[in-house]
């Protein structure tokens, strides 16, 4: 166990380091400057705007000084945002998209795994058949249709919730429900048909020939071997949650990491988007080396290579 734990950490600094540099390259292979959009702004400006960020350096040099720097959690100064580092940017507005992710994250689990388990359970029957057509329309409909659609019925006809900003619970809910509806509708697609296979199974219909109760059967003897599935998942889950509320948070207007990610590709800021997504990269391959460990927690009968 501790020798695959230290090997998937190994292996997530090597991607965490090749995310990084393939990130740096890219975003000075593009064309253009970041100070290009300034108003009326001279070769001489442009020169010591360039000195004072060090963009006058060669690549080599450049790509060796920030990954130095990156290594202490310094991602420089924002290109855009005048006397504000990334660092800065990122401690005060990724706590913001990380309440409604996790929120999101939550609600998908404690809504997608029981309406998952109770369609296995009714398999064939009216409640199955509603469930698959709403998690159909889960993965078919895309964040961006289901905000317009809430915003329209709920904030604009009926008036019921806030369709700007994040400051009441109120606001939280039309974001949540946009996030989660997709992750929702595939968890409970992967918990229905994990169930089905895991019903099948020899040692379940001993448990109902002694006549134990189906729900306790579902969800006390078989939910632990038909959950794995949704531990694979929960990894691309929050990666999806963190890229997805970019959008969200836009039409939402809320103050996140999302908004400030858009504003910096619009404007060129290369610290700011290299700092992103580096930031981003390593919480996704964080979570995915802790989903990892968590199958030999849940299973014990998984063998670790």
């Amino acid at each position: 166990m501790a020798k695959y734990i230290v090997k998937r950490i190994l292996l997530a600094i090597v991607t965490i380091w090749a995310v990084a540099t393939l990130t740096f390259f890219l975003m000075n292979m593009v064309p253009g400057g970041p100070f290009l959009s300034e108003k009326a702004i001279s070769p001489q400006a442009t020169a010591a705007l360039e000195a004072k960020y060090g963009l006058d350096k060669p690549m080599g040099q450049r790509y060796l000084t920030y990954m130095a720097d990156a290594l202490h959690g310094d991602f420089g100064d924002s290109l855009k945002q005048r006397g504000r580092t990334v660092m800065d940017i990122i401690k005060m507005k990724f706590p913001v998209s990380a309440k409604v992710g996790g929120v999101s994250v939550l609600v998908s689990l404690l809504l997608g795994i029981p309406l998952g388990c109770l369609a296995a359970l009714k398999r064939g029957k009216t409640l199955d058949s509603i469930i698959s057509v709403v998690a159909t329309c889960g993965i078919a409909v895309p964040s961006f249709v289901i905000c317009t659609v809430l915003m329209y019925f709920f904030g604009v006809k009926l008036k019921l919730l806030p369709t700007m900003g994040l400051t009441s619970l109120k606001h939280y809910v039309m974001p949540v429900m946009a996030l989660s509806f997709y992750p929702t509708a595939y968890i409970m697609r992967l918990m229905r048909s994990s169930m089905l296979d895991v019903l099948g199974q020899d040692y379940m219909r001993t448990a109902k020939a002694k006549g134990v109760h189906g729900f306790k059967i579902l969800f006390k003897h078989a939910l632990r071997n038909a959950i794995l599935p949704v531990i694979t998942y929960v990894g691309p889950m929050l990666a999806y949650t963190v890229t997805g509320s970019f959008v969200v948070e836009k039409i939402f207007t809320i103050p996140g990491l999302g908004g400030e990610f858009i504003g910096a590709i619009q404007g060129r800021d290369y610290t700011l988007i290299m700092g992103t997504t580096i930031f981003l990269a390593t919480l996704i391959i964080i979570m995915n080396v802790v989903v990892d460990i968590c199958y030999k927690i849940v299973d014990p009968r998984i063998k670790l290579k």
